[in-house]
């Protein structure tokens, strides 16, 4: 572990938390939002632990997910996508409470809350399965595939599990036009996959074989 490494962590971290709250109190006029310090609770909460986690026991990792900067035109097409669809779900969300538009019951956000937290939790399965995964699509020196645990079943459980964790999101923040502006999430991600498989296919050895073996990308039996 570097002092560069650690300061890099706690940088974003906290810039995270400083621009999601910006993003969600602002626009609902106010700090008494439940919904909003629940999200931000069991956003950040999990998120520290796990940052802590890969800090002390596989600094490599946590570096890698820190990277966030995509070198693929398309692909950073697709983050940047996905970068204004939370952007503009989280101030809805945030408006939807200060208007009063339409405010889903409490029990919905608890259960999303908890879905939420159960998806983090295979995440961070995925990542212990897999100490390869980046926030940029690339292939590393050495890198091989792995076909063991949730990657028997599907071939990438990461974004299966962020999808859940991101459908979750508007639910907590109880506002059913979020979850409209959430939907193209899917398809963001689909494209994303693709150009990912690509580049597997032509630079993994053994990811033509591995793909032969798992059949479905996203979800069991669907996709």
């Amino acid at each position: 572990m570097t002092s560069k490494l650690f300061v890099s962590a706690i940088s974003k971290t906290i810039l995270g938390i400083v621009l999601i709250g910006l993003l969600i109190f602002l626009p609902a006029g106010t700090f008494s939002f439940f919904n909003g310090w629940l999200l931000m609770g069991i956003l950040f909460v999990p998120i520290t632990i796990a940052g802590i986690v890969m800090m002390l026991k596989n600094p490599e990792l946590l570096k890698k997910r820190l990277e966030g900067k995509e070198n693929q035109k398309e692909q950073s097409l697709v983050v940047k996508l996905s970068g204004l669809m939370f952007l503009a779900g989280f101030i809805v969300a945030g408006l939807n409470f200060r208007f009063d538009w339409h405010t889903l019951p409490k029990s919905i956000s608890i259960v999303a809350s908890v879905v939420f937290l159960l998806s983090y939790a295979l995440y961070a399965e995925v990542m212990r399965e897999n100490t390869y995964l980046s926030r940029t699509i690339r292939v590393e020196k050495n890198q091989e595939v792995i076909d063991t645990g949730l990657y028997k079943i599907i071939r990438h459980p990461m974004y299966s599990t962020t999808l859940l964790l991101f459908f979750s999101i508007p639910l907590i923040l109880g506002s059913i036009y979020s979850l409209i502006i959430f939907l193209p999430y899917p398809f963001i991600i689909a494209k994303r996959i693709k150009g990912e498989e690509m580049l597997l296919e032509n630079e993994l050895d053994g990811y033509i074989e591995y793909k032969k073996k798992v059949k479905y990308r996203l979800i069991p039996f669907i996709w």
